[in-house]
């Protein structure tokens, strides 16, 4: 298959510019207590700012690519166009929307580009901290302008990320084993609370894992491209390739990492 990839980069200095603009506005408008509200599930957030984004992005995206689509996770009525053909934005506004409302100063803007049910380009900018992961299919991964690259370690060389939504309680005893098995098993865990940004932790070296049992495309699209530029894998936790069109198990490392974590979760899933 034939990806515009080229198209991509030659755009991706206007592509992030419209990213940054997206984190600054995140950072300007903090979240007030009338502007959240509550999504299905517990503890599923949704504020304003998330749909204002959301809609901001695909205008400006809309403009560059007139004829793309978009997959976002804001899906209230006019805001999506709901189609993952040709060329796709997967769009989730804030990531860590918890975070965000919280002031954790842990959310990011992420922006996945798809074609034909592939991702072929990534965007994923933490305003907080300035860091701006991207990465555009065979053009490689990086982390503010640098170039990044995994080293190929085991878990008991590294930190540990997992992620565990309120709102996704399925497994969760099963979930909390392995991370008792990852605890003893590696440097030290985390649970950061942005699925998209501790993917991109793994493309940068300061996780080399992570695992999440229920994930929505958004969350991670762009992330999957970046990680996978950097030298890394991703897939479900049972090994099969991640979905586009539907929730799935996250499994995101180094190679050796990512075998040994799904050997540990063979034991209690």
């Amino acid at each position: 298959m034939e990806y515009p990839v080229e198209n991509i980069e030659k755009n991706r200095a206007a592509i992030e510019q419209i990213i940054r603009n997206a984190g600054q506005y995140m950072i300007d408008h903090p979240p007030q207590v009338r502007e959240v509200h509550k999504k299905a599930g517990q503890a599923n957030f949704v504020t304003d700012e998330d749909v204002i984004i959301q809609r901001n992005l695909m205008a400006e995206f809309e403009k560059m690519f007139p004829s793309c689509s978009f997959y976002g996770e804001e899906e209230t009525a006019g805001n999506s166009k709901n189609g993952k053909e040709g060329l796709c934005f997967f769009i989730d506004p804030i990531d860590g929307t918890t975070n965000y409302i919280f002031g954790y100063n842990h959310s990011c803007v992420s922006v996945g580009v798809g074609y034909n049910a592939a991702i072929i380009a990534g965007f994923v900018y933490n305003p907080y901290a300035n860091t701006f992961y991207s990465a555009v299919r065979g053009h490689g991964a990086m982390l503010n302008g640098k170039p990044l690259q995994i080293r190929n370690s085991p878990i008991s060389e590294g930190i540990v990320s997992f992620g565990c939504a309120r709102y996704n309680e399925g497994n969760t005893d099963a979930l909390f084993q392995i991370a008792k098995e990852l605890y003893l098993g590696s440097l030290s865990i985390r649970e950061g609370g942005s699925a998209a940004l501790d993917i991109c932790r793994v493309a940068a070296g300061a996780n080399v894992v992570y695992l999440e049992l229920k994930l929505n495309p958004y969350d991670y699209a762009a992330a999957s491209v970046i990680v996978e530029e950097a030298g890394g894998v991703i897939a479900q936790v049972d090994g099969s390739q991640i979905t586009l069109d539907k929730p799935c198990s996250i499994l995101a490392g180094t190679r050796k990492a990512a075998e040994e974590v799904r050997a540990i979760c063979s034991k209690y899933l």
